[in-house]
């Protein structure tokens, strides 16, 4: 590219990408021609930051769902047909009632306790216990309800990142490890396990990052009311985002009123706020500064080549794989 420039010594004007290669090329090839970034490049580079910064909040986004119906959180017990409150599937609780079962129908039948003791192979304790409790529940007074478990403290994270649409019981197991848990894997698996299988109340999903990023790319004036009112209330429970919307829209106004001169003062207030996304994209504007402004600030732009290279990619990928460069060089010529 730097030989290309330096044998046209007349190019006074480069409109090109912030890729760094570019810039070189063009400082030592034409080091007397204005370097401008194409706008939409830059508007390209903004929209991206915009959509990582919502990601980093995207708990935020959480608010704009209707809540729910106060309902019971954990999902309701599988009735018995005996009434039990307790669910079937616990192998504890099920066993005690097979015995209970078993005990109380030979008692019934006739046989002493010495005798249900030699048929069941129990303890003499055990048939006692089971022959003196009318139903298999009194037995589980104390046993196996409310027990803290080590993962009770987790619970909260491991709800989070369910909702937030991360199911993979390793991959949450690793997670909790370095916070201190210190179970085991197959205790995580059987929670997530009954959150899988258990039935829950279907809500409406929050909506995903890159479109709240596209309501704070859009101009406000062609957001819907709906969008807008959406909008509004993620920002009031989000200051980051409130602050990003802030910093967007008043780029967006520099770029199209080319304000270039007020760049410097963007970049002040972005640093301000806690916007890393944001603050990666000031960073590679100010080694690229004057370029930038110049983007900002002159008429040129590449956009209308970019607008090309699109649909010559377009119609490329239409044919992939199916023809080969002489076809793709007639419908591109045709096409124009």
């Amino acid at each position: 590219m730097a030989a290309w420039l330096a044998a046209r010594p007349g190019v006074e004007v480069i409109c090109r990408d912030r890729a760094p290669f570019f810039a070189e090329g063009a400082t030592v090839g034409a080091p007397q021609a204005v370097q401008v970034a194409d706008r939409w490049h830059l508007w390209h580079n903004v929209s991206e930051a915009a959509e990582r910064a919502v990601a980093q909040h995207r708990r935020c986004l959480r608010a704009l769902v209707t809540a729910a119906p106060d309902t019971d959180p954990e999902p309701a017990p599988e009735k018995d047909s005996s009434g039990s409150p307790w669910p079937t599937g616990h192998r504890f609780a099920d066993r005690t009632r097979a015995r209970h079962a078993d005990v109380h129908a030979l008692l019934e039948a006739g046989h002493s306790r010495r005798s249900v003791q030699r048929q069941l192979g129990m303890t003499w304790r055990t048939v006692k216990q089971l022959a003196e409790a009318k139903a298999p529940e009194e037995l589980f007074t104390g046993q196996w309800q409310n027990r803290p478990s080590v993962l009770d403290d987790y619970k909260p994270y491991l709800d989070d990142r369910w909702n937030e649409g991360c199911t993979n019981a390793w991959k949450l197991w690793e997670e909790i490890v370095p916070l201190g848990y210190k179970g085991s894997y197959q205790r995580v698996r059987a929670y997530l396990h009954k959150k899988r299988t258990s039935p829950r109340p279907v809500v409406a999903r929050p909506p995903s990052p890159r479109t709240v990023a596209g309501w704070i790319l859009r101009r406000p004036e062609t957001l819907p009311e709906p969008e807008q009112l959406l909008l509004k209330t993620v920002r009031t429970h989000c200051p980051e985002i409130d602050a990003l919307t802030r910093h967007v829209r008043a780029f967006a106004v520099m770029l199209t009123e080319r304000q270039g001169e007020r760049l410097p003062d963007w970049l002040v207030a972005v640093r301000q706020d806690d916007l890393p996304s944001l603050h990666t994209l000031a960073a590679g504007i100010d080694r690229d500064r004057d370029a930038v402004i110049a983007g900002l600030t002159l008429p040129w732009s590449s956009g209308a080549v970019e607008g090309h290279v699109n649909r010559i990619k377009m119609i490329k990928r239409q044919m992939y794989g199916r023809a080969g460069f002489n076809l793709l060089r007639k419908r591109v010529l045709l096409a124009s």
